[in-house]
């Protein structure tokens, strides 16, 4: 007698099986739409109040990555980014940009001046955000005077990246907070192009999610997980 197959195969026959339906419903390019909502889990892990966010702002960065680990959550600190000057630090919720490797058909197809997702990432940003930008290397400029002098006319919580920047003096005279693997005089698009915006994107082995807390000091910068910001505070 034929045993009954495994819960997860079944599973996954019916994914397979249903998918295939889709298709011949739909056509295969909603069949991709159809495979990304289910081979992908939510983006963000949960809402910070703007008064969580203040008292979140106000603890150091030590007792947030004490907090964390107390908790038994995995290493929070992003040790690729460091305070481009002394008087830097900030507090804002995550909005993130994802750069991948530079290739012809990836900087052919990237959408082109303001719909790039570099800039549709720069206008989510405001007074309490903080954008986190993934780069592919920590000597790849992640962008420089030009493009971040939007994010100084709207600003922003601070920009974090395990990049570097270009242009210090002026993003210093900008005045935003900026924590960044380096600085360097190269340009970016040579090495990478800005892919996803506000997705989950892995910053030098830490996890950042849209909408968790960043905090950043002289000591570096902690990422405080939306889904338990309120008990880390407490």
């Amino acid at each position: 007698q034929r045993s009954n197959p495994p819960k997860m195969f079944s599973a996954a026959l019916r994914r397979t099986a249903g998918a295939a339906s889709f298709r011949a419903a739909s056509g295969a390019s909603c069949t991709k739409t159809a495979w990304r909502s289910l081979a992908s889990g939510p983006v963000r892990g949960g809402e910070i109040s703007d008064e969580l966010l203040e008292k979140l702002g106000k603890l150091s960065t030590q007792a947030l990555v004490d907090g964390l680990w107390v908790m038994g959550w995995p290493p929070a600190q992003i040790d690729a980014a460091r305070a481009l000057h002394p008087s830097h630090k900030c507090v804002g919720r995550a909005v993130t940009l994802q750069f991948m490797p530079a290739r012809p058909d990836i900087a052919k197809d990237k959408p082109a001046g303001g719909e790039s997702p570099e800039y549709e990432a720069f206008e989510l940003c405001g007074p309490k955000e903080v954008l986190v930008m993934a780069s592919v290397g920590p000597h790849e400029s992640v962008g420089g005077d030009i493009k971040f002098l939007r994010l100084k006319q709207l600003g922003l919580a601070g920009l974090v990246t395990d990049g570097s920047v270009r242009d210090t003096d002026e993003i210093i005279n900008y005045g935003f907070p900026c924590f960044s693997y380096s600085t360097t005089a190269r340009q970016g698009p040579a090495a990478m192009q800005p892919w996803k915006c506000n997705e989950v994107v892995n910053v030098s082995g830490v996890t950042v999610r849209p909408g968790d807390a960043i905090v950043g000091d002289q000591d570096g910068v902690v990422v405080v997980p939306a889904a338990v910001a309120e008990k880390v505070y407490s």
